[in-house]
């Protein structure tokens, strides 16, 4: 089953059910999906869904931390619920471990001397994690690496 077909049921399933919140998280969700098509016709990817849900909980991440500032715990609450239900499109994360053996694998075969090779590093390894886990942690641990050389 495609993540467009799992998204279409999931759905379908909030409207029988009357899960009213799943069922506005699911509607932005495809507006989104929808939104980022380039042909209006065009079948969206698996990988495609992916960015945009990857987006989506980015976003909302980026809410959570305004709305701390701001101490809207109520809007937190509902910012969190939403990324649960939007972390089932994506696939399995990579533990810590599985993710520092990526970033070992590219330092190894690019071999780094400066700061300036960042953006080969990270060439290298988003094929591989691209929404499997948070680029942005995974640019936090290459920049410290790239720090110690």
């Amino acid at each position: 089953m495609t993540l467009n077909e799992q998204i279409n049921n999931d759905l379908k399933n909030s409207m029988k059910t009357k899960d009213s919140f799943t069922l506005g998280v699911i509607r932005m969700l495809k507006g989104a999906i929808q939104l980022s098509k380039r042909n209006v016709h065009d079948e969206v990817t698996d990988e495609e869904i992916i960015d945009v849900v990857t987006k989506q909980i980015k976003l909302r991440k980026d809410s959570i931390e305004e709305f701390k500032k701001a101490n809207r715990e109520d809007l937190i609450n509902q910012n969190k619920e939403e990324i649960k239900v939007l972390e089932k499109y994506l696939p399995e994360q990579l533990s810590k471990e599985e993710i520092l053996n990526i970033i070992d694998e590219a330092f190894n075969k690019i071999n780094p001397t400066s700061q300036r090779e960042m953006g080969l590093i990270m060439k290298e390894i988003t094929p591989k994690v691209k929404g499997k886990a948070d680029m942005g942690e995974i640019s936090r641990v290459i920049k410290e690496r790239m720090n110690n050389l």
